[in-house]
């Protein structure tokens, strides 16, 4: 990518990697940090170090020195991930608030999947990338997000309670003394807090059903002072709030669904392009949640249960609980709620073009530093891809312009 920029898109090159060098303290960590970057953009299908050597330094003499110089810059070197990733984030923020505003937060994870036992974090466990229980990673991602684009801003590896408790495995990978176990909520929860903090623009969270049923997540995500749009299982039970003002019995929302009729299953489009629209039938009740926090059912929250239903299918399939003004149009509901499916696409497009599942090092320091530098470029490509289209244009279905980008 970066050798297909254009002299304009060099120097925004030139000057993006000077501001995030502010954080890296000497020339030499600057320079190793260029030389990684520009390895992650160029074209080679391997993102890992060695391939990023060899392009870096073509002269086989010189290569073993570049590579053992980035292996030390990725795997030993001590530079902030947090500090990095901020700029990158504040970076992309300002190019995409050009065009439309960050109004959303998406709360995911995604596998990295390996062979063997070393690298820190591996088991086997279930991944959504692989859809099965797998030997892989998992990374747990925060992502910025407007109407039409999406960027990550922050990622946490979650590690097992099989590597947080066992110290011989800490020590080969060099996890730190004050990481301890953290379920993916936890770690969920830690990023959207460093965001409130450094002041990321942002008024709604998505998340799917594992982060959405967790009465944790969703009542602090409320006192941060967001709204939420998440997931929820069909076994989660609620109380519809009728017409007069009471409370019906307790029912799970798969119950729930079987009692709406078919005049209010409505069908809203909720993606549009030329070759992809996207419809389904969506119900809309106002309900309080009855899982025993401490608060009183009267005292707590209303909140719309949305109901999804496949536009062939009687059954549904997909529930959400969000606290979205009830001033917003069901279909606003639906767009918003649904804002989340550019996260696969943008998981594809990290790991497909920027090779942020090539990491091939076993430690802690080294996953993260990695991952920093992948957040970097992609915030980059996007920040170009945000001055190249407009959302008017991308919104009547063109190319997908991360490809054109890259």
């Amino acid at each position: 990518m970066a050798q297909d920029l254009d002299e304009f898109g060099t120097a925004r090159l030139q000057q993006y990697l000077n501001r995030l060098g502010t954080h890296l303290k000497d020339h030499r960590k600057r320079e190793s940090f260029a030389i990684y970057a520009f390895g992650i953009l160029g074209d080679s299908t391997r993102k890992s170090v060695e391939p990023i050597a060899a392009l870096a330094c073509p002269d086989p003499k010189l290569t073993k020195k570049m590579h053992d110089k980035l292996l030390h810059f990725v795997g030993h070197s001590e530079w902030s991930d947090e500090q990095l990733r901020l700029e990158a984030t504040r970076y992309v923020c300002e190019v995409l608030a050009e065009q439309e505003p960050v109004t959303t937060w998406v709360i995911d994870d995604t596998g990295f999947l390996k062979q063997g036992t070393q690298s820190v974090g591996v088991q086997r466990q279930y991944t959504g990338s692989a859809g099965k229980i797998a030997n892989c990673q998992i990374g747990v991602s925060l992502e910025v997000a407007t109407a039409t684009q999406h960027a990550p801003i922050d990622f946490e590896l979650y590690l097992p309670e099989s590597w947080t408790s066992d110290p011989t495995r800490r020590e080969q990978v060099r996890i730190p003394n004050d990481v301890q176990f953290k379920t993916k909520v936890e770690l969920a929860l830690g990023m959207i807090e460093r965001a409130v903090r450094a002041k990321v623009p942002g008024q709604v969270i998505l998340a799917d059903s594992a982060y959405g049923e967790s009465c944790e997540f969703r009542t602090t995500v409320r006192e941060l002072g967001f709204d939420y749009a998440v997931g929820i299982h069909s076994t989660t039970k609620v109380r519809r709030i009728r017409a007069n003002g009471r409370l019906g019995k307790p029912m799970s929302v798969r119950d729930l669904a079987r009692t709406i009729p078919h005049r209010k299953r409505r069908k809203l489009r909720w993606r549009e392009g030329t070759q992809d629209t996207l419809w389904g039938r969506f119900s809309f009740s106002r309900v309080k949640t009855t899982r025993d926090d401490g608060t009183p059912i009267d005292e707590r929250e209303e909140q719309w249960l949305v109901v999804e239903w496949p536009l062939d299918d009687e059954q549904a399939t997909k529930f959400y609980l969000t606290t979205l003004p009830r001033r917003m149009s069901h279909k606003q509901n639906v767009r918003i709620i649904k804002e989340r499916w550019r996260t696969e696409r943008m998981y594809e497009d990290l790991k497909g073009e920027l090779g942020l599942d090539h990491f091939e090092g076993r430690s802690w320091h080294g996953w993260h530093h990695h991952v920093s530098v992948v957040i970097c470029c992609y915030a980059f490509i996007l920040a170009e891809k945000a001055r190249a289209f407009s959302p008017s244009a991308r919104s009547k279905g063109g190319a997908d312009a991360f490809h054109l980008a890259a």
